[in-house]
């Protein structure tokens, strides 16, 4: 019976060792896959974490629950949290980065053949200000077109509902990342504009947390940030494995699409969770017409490298 008594303790010890942590992601996307990898792969329970993830389908409205306390680290577009900081919210601060440039594209139906054919098109895109709208703009711009002006947009509400659209025939384009596009070009449609050919740098996707939660959990992010990186090394090395967890999680079960999309994206994911500051500048220069106060903040302001110097040090992305 003591026996018993014993191994019961030793495991509600276990239990209560780990540490409690919430999360947020604000897109259905490969590139915000990697606390799904976590999951599956067992690393959060490997280092004591007891994570609970949360999805808001908006950078902005993520950024809100960030400041609010609802969550004490978030995988999101930059925009609302370089927005936020702007405007005083300095507590917010970026740790990591996954995606430092767009790689969305423009589907469009069979009969669009040119970018140039999308003049006075609908198309539809996730949410006005986020980042399939974003690119939208700069893409079109990079061909000489204002999307204030020669389309129309469409605002769906995020990617499922943005390929629901298209297929249905309520649009004749669609901003879209992977997989979303690869799904699409396997339904007949075709790319107008292929994001990763323009290399638009943007903070597509970054772990952002707030300065006074690293001063009162430091080390519980510091965990958290291991087990991303753990799973970096999954999402660029395994893919049997990352094909099952996004099959799971985004209910794509066609390998040809989700290899696609695979290959595509890929390239584009920082291995080491390097924020390029690059990235945060185009942020940056997007608000400063609307706020001038983006113009005197320099990127490296956003950053903190604690958890990053730590990883390298470590040698995990070397394994």
């Amino acid at each position: 019976m003591l026996l018993v008594v014993c191994a019961l303790v030793s495991v509600a010890a276990e239990v209560f060792a780990a540490d409690s942590l919430v999360g947020l992601h604000s897109a259905q996307v490969m590139s915000q896959s990697m606390p799904w990898i976590a999951q599956e792969a067992g690393l959060f329970r490997k280092y004591d974490l007891d994570f609970r993830l949360v999805f808001i389908s908006s950078s902005p409205v993520a950024t809100a629950a960030t400041l609010n306390g609802d969550a004490e680290i978030a995988l999101t577009g930059a925009i609302g949290n370089v927005r936020a900081y702007v405007q005083g919210f300095t507590d917010l601060v970026f740790v990591g980065g996954v995606k430092n440039f767009l790689t969305h594209s423009i589907v469009a139906k069979p009969e669009i053949k040119r970018p140039e054919d999308l003049k006075g098109k609908k198309i539809a895109v996730g949410r006005f200000g986020g980042n399939t709208h974003y690119f939208t703009i700069q893409a079109l711009k990079k061909f000489g077109m204002d999307a204030s002006k020669d389309i129309q947009t469409i605002q769906t509400g995020g990617g499922p509902e943005t390929l629901a659209a298209l297929f249905a025939g309520n649009v004749d384009a669609a901003g879209l990342v992977a997989p979303g596009d690869a799904a699409a070009v396997n339904r007949g449609f075709v790319y107008v504009i292929n994001g990763f050919d323009l290399r638009i740098p943007y903070s597509a996707t970054q772990f952002v947390t707030l300065r006074s939660v690293l001063n009162k959990r430091g080390p519980v992010i510091g965990r958290f940030m291991r087990v991303m990186a753990e799973s970096a090394t999954i999402l660029h090395t395994d893919k049997t494995f990352v094909y099952k967890v996004l099959g799971k999680y985004l209910r794509v079960t066609d390998t040809n699409v989700l290899d696609s999309a695979y290959q595509s994206e890929i390239r584009a994911l920082e291995r080491r969770l390097e924020i390029r500051e690059a990235a945060l500048q185009a942020s940056l220069d997007e608000i400063a017409p609307l706020d001038p106060r983006a113009k005197i903040i320099k990127p490296q302001e956003l950053i903190d490298r604690r958890y990053l110097v730590e990883l390298d040090k470590s040698g995990i992305f070397d394994k």
